[in-house]
């Protein structure tokens, strides 16, 4: 039986307090991503689940370069998840009795990072995430509306 050489590395994140949505966010512009330019993105995005998800691909380069030998140019964000962890449920005694309910939402998070060098397809590819604009040039047009007149003549 012939072993294969493991190309993919894992970092998990378990119980962060931090909701579910606010971290999709995130994570939803780093997938497919190169590792630098993931590092650039969560510095700059002002929100603050970056923090724990910067966190987290940091982990996982440390990780694929102590187990794979791995140089971090050449890793890509190959799998990037969050799934809701578990909801922290507290009390807040209220007026005349009552009871209010708090609470504090949880997440899991999985970053796997994956090194192109390993693979032949990919080749010299920076990013896997295709650009979402078009190669379409525009041309821009300069109107003078003091020469055309326009609005300025109407009385």
């Amino acid at each position: 039986m012939r072993k294969k050489k493991k190309t993919e590395v894992y970092a998990l994140g378990r119980h962060i307090s931090l909701s579910a949505d606010k971290a999709r966010r995130v994570i939803d512009q780093i997938r497919g991503r190169s590792y630098e330019e993931t590092l650039m993105i969560l510095e700059l995005m002002p929100y603050r689940a970056c923090y724990p998800i910067f966190k987290l691909v940091y982990s996982a380069a440390a990780n694929a370069s102590y187990n794979m030998g791995s140089n971090e140019a050449n890793l890509v964000i190959s799998k990037a998840e969050v799934n809701e962890g578990t909801t922290v449920k507290k009390f807040k005694p209220r007026a005349r009795g009552r009871s209010y309910p708090i609470k504090r939402p949880t997440c899991h998070i999985t970053i796997g990072v994956k090194d192109i060098s390993l693979h032949d397809k990919y080749g010299q590819i920076y990013s896997l995430k295709k650009p979402r604009w078009k190669n379409k040039y525009t041309t821009m047009v300069y109107h003078d509306m003091y020469s055309i007149g326009g609005v300025w003549d109407k009385k």
